[in-house]
């Protein structure tokens, strides 16, 4: 039986995956909100979507259909809004008495956590998260081969994605309110780190401004050089001459691991999961959260047997 779905954020860079994964997963998406009237794109995935501009008018049409009959009622509320109101916007749709998805990061501090499975055993709703990474089946099968190795292991990440100026103007180039590279833009890649490795032991920070990070994790069973940048002019050559603007590398005791293609259905796989019953909740979010708090507050001096070679150019 398909669901209702509403949409925080509905005019920002990620809802178009979320759209397209609940219109893939078989759901209708009745309610959408944004502070920006620019959603052109609902029209793609129906005409009967209710639109809202204020979060307090859209709070109350999910009230309204809370109270009147179950077939119209919100089930599940996607959250697409910027890092700091996630928390915030989690806690609307328990209260409307709809399950939340809502995207990296499910936070940025992980206090916030804690009052999160509060409202949750309070309202006896879920809240869940975009683990996407999990879902790729090259990085399963990775994990599938590490496991049966066992030891230790040599990892480089490298993550460079190309933003322009108006990436520092945005909500995302203010650390308060996205929690900085590391968490905006690295958490996922942390995420994934953990649930191939183990959990983390020590953790340094080798270099950290608002458009670059790099440091040192290690974790259970890896010793892990990362470097995170928004700086085209980090993009390798070879990238650049074929009008690439993201690279992403991870090499495990020097093989590269190539998971470049399969990114563009991972939400609607993550859903299809959420659905069934095997979504990613707030405890498998929690680690992640952890350990880029620590990050941000880990800032030391490099030391250069283990400084990540795009910091040596």
């Amino acid at each position: 039986m398909s669901k209702n779905f509403a949409v925080i954020g509905v005019g920002g860079y990620i809802a178009p995956r979320h759209l397209r994964a609940i219109r893939d997963t078989g759901n209708r998406l009745v309610a959408a909100v944004d502070p920006k009237d620019s959603v052109g794109i609902l029209d793609q995935y129906s005409y009967d979507v209710k639109f809202f501009t204020e979060i307090e008018r859209f709070d109350r049409h999910l009230e309204k259909l809370r109270r009147g009959l179950e077939a119209d009622r919100v089930h599940f509320v996607s959250i697409c809004s910027p890092n700091y109101l996630h928390d915030s916007h989690c806690r609307l749709a328990l209260r409307a008495g709809a399950d939340a998805i809502c995207e990296k990061p499910l936070v940025i501090n992980p206090w916030n956590l804690d009052a999160l499975e509060e409202i949750e055993a309070e309202t006896n709703r879920r809240i869940h998260t975009i683990l996407q990474l999990r879902v790729h089946p090259a990085l399963i099968a990775l994990r599938e081969s590490l496991q049966k190795e066992g030891g230790m292991h040599d990892v480089e990440l490298t993550y460079i994605t190309s933003r322009g100026p108006w990436y520092q103007v945005s909500w995302k180039g203010h650390e308060d309110k996205s929690g900085g590279v590391a968490t905006n833009i690295g958490i996922h890649f942390f995420d994934l780190l953990m649930w191939l490795f183990g959990t983390v032991g020590g953790v340094k920070v080798y270099h950290a401004d608002d458009q670059r990070m790099s440091g040192f994790i290690e974790l259970e069973r890896a010793r892990v050089r990362w470097y995170l940048s928004v700086e085209k002019d980090d993009l390798p050559a070879s990238v650049k001459v074929a009008g690439k603007t993201t690279y992403r590398s991870i090499t495990v005791d020097g093989r590269e691991v190539e998971f470049s293609e399969g990114f563009t259905d991972l939400h609607t796989r993550v859903y299809e999961e959420t659905l069934a019953g095997r979504g990613f909740g707030i405890k498998e979010a929690r680690p992640s959260v952890e350990l880029t708090h620590k990050i941000r507050s880990s800032l030391t001096s490099p030391r250069d047997e283990l400084a990540h070679p795009f910091l040596k150019k």
